[in-house]
């Protein structure tokens, strides 16, 4: 919905949920002549620029007066939440003007309301220039039998990586994690289920092998595997993989690398001494890390920029280059480190195109895989579920699952 729709909508929602009373209350503190009667737009010559900033001006007035006239008032939960809703509209897309006019923010909210339909719903964005309405669908797989161990549906404007960790709880909190492995537990970055189309994300699977271990003729047995967890760039933050190590969890989440602009010197050009608090630049200046309270810290190379003749290829800032020390500076950097290990990098692709396929089985059709049916967090994440499980009966179908004598199930060798 756009600003003046949005508006009126919520508007609409509180003269609703209003009873009789007070619903004359309100309208009887609007100016703009608007009964709010009718999703429809109003009609002005929206081709004049004076009109259209006339027209969001005398609606904004309308339900800041509302709330204004709702303000210290006893109300009920449905008004309540009709009005909660009505001032997060206002509030995220105008703005007023010295004098006193309000107007559409040259700005975008960073969790935006989209519609007063379904309110939890988000923009979201697959790539920069390719975005989506609606709600992203997170799935996790085990790469040998390609069943779908875990789902999660967020707002379409979160991050990946935000939740990771509800993805592979099995791993972090399961003692199981601990007994000798035989499957490969997987975190995958999102498929996307919105009202509007769009394509699913790209999704890694994690692998656990089992460790051989010698006959010696003792009692030794088979070392339990390291879990291990594959996820693209999205899931390579440092918290994630820090998280990871903490729970003895082998990482293989990609981690991007350090980018400049213009082709400038990129921060790995930088040799970044965190024992000693010091940052060395390609020209071999050296300047001190300036920790801050979370953890990580600055180091500042303004009084060498001035004069260095490698200046031009560093930065445009007319206060010279700093560089930026994560909390998790060294977590991140060993994970770059390992990445340029051929046998990581084969690895990594060889479990990724089954997880590509797994994504292809959940969008193939429409139910609840690229549109959802319904509104609402909650609700999307219900048929998203019901459409992992579908799929999962599929697949054991391939797997040739069947009960056995015993009362138990095995699946065809």
């Amino acid at each position: 919905m756009d600003t003046v729709t949005l508006i009126r909508s919520a508007l609409r929602n509180v003269f609703k949920a209003a009873d009789d009373e007070l619903e004359a209350g309100l309208r009887a503190v609007l100016t703009s002549g608007d009964d709010y009667a009718s999703g429809a737009k109003p009609q002005i010559d929206w081709d004049d620029a004076a009109a259209r900033e006339a027209l969001i001006d005398s609606r904004a007035k309308d339900a800041f007066a509302c709330l204004v006239y709702l303000d210290g008032r006893t109300l009920g939960a449905g008004v309540a939440d009709a009005a909660r809703l009505l001032a997060t509209v206002v509030g995220q897309d105008l703005e007023e003007g010295d004098d006193g006019r309000f107007r559409i923010a040259r700005r975008v909210a960073a969790d935006r309301v989209i519609s007063t339909v379904d309110p939890q719903a988000r923009h979201g964005h697959k790539t920069s220039a390719r975005g989506f309405d609606g709600y992203k669908g997170h799935a996790a797989i085990d790469p040998d039998s390609e069943i779908i161990t875990d789902t999660v549906v967020t707002p379409g404007n979160a991050g990946d990586a935000s939740v990771a960790e509800d993805l592979i709880d099995d791993l972090l909190h399961d003692p199981a994690t601990t007994e000798p492995a035989t499957t490969e537990p997987a975190t995958t970055e999102p498929a996307t289920t919105e009202p509007a189309t769009t394509e699913p994300a790209t999704t890694e699977p994690a692998t656990t092998e089992p460790v051989d271990t010698e006959d010696a003729g003792d009692d030794t047995h088979d070392e339990p595997a390291q879990p291990a967890v594959y996820g693209d760039a999205a899931y390579g933050t440092g918290k994630f993989l820090s998280r990871l190590h903490d729970a003895g969890i082998e990482a293989k989440c990609k981690t991007q690398p350090p980018v400049a602009a213009g082709g400038m010197f990129s921060k790995d050009h930088f040799y970044i001494e965190l024992g000693e608090g010091i940052v060395t630049c390609p020209a071999g200046e050296v300047a001190e890390i300036h920790w801050a309270g979370h953890g990580g810290g600055m180091a500042y190379f303004a009084p060498h920029c001035a004069t260095c003749p490698l200046a031009p290829e560093c930065t445009k800032a007319s206060g010279g280059r700093t560089i930026t020390i994560s909390a998790y500076e060294q977590i991140l950097t060993e994970a770059r480190h390992q990445q340029t290990d051929p046998d990581w990098v084969a690895d990594y692709r060889g479990t990724r195109p089954k997880v590509e396929r797994k994504l292809g089985h959940l969008m193939r059709r429409k139910h609840g895989g690229r549109r959802a049916r319904v509104r609402g967090t909650t609700k999307v994440d219900a048929d998203f579920n019901l459409l992992a499980a579908a799929t999962n009966m599929a697949r054991l179908a391939v797997l040739g699952l069947r009960s056995t004598i015993t009362g138990g199930w095995t699946a065809a060798t």
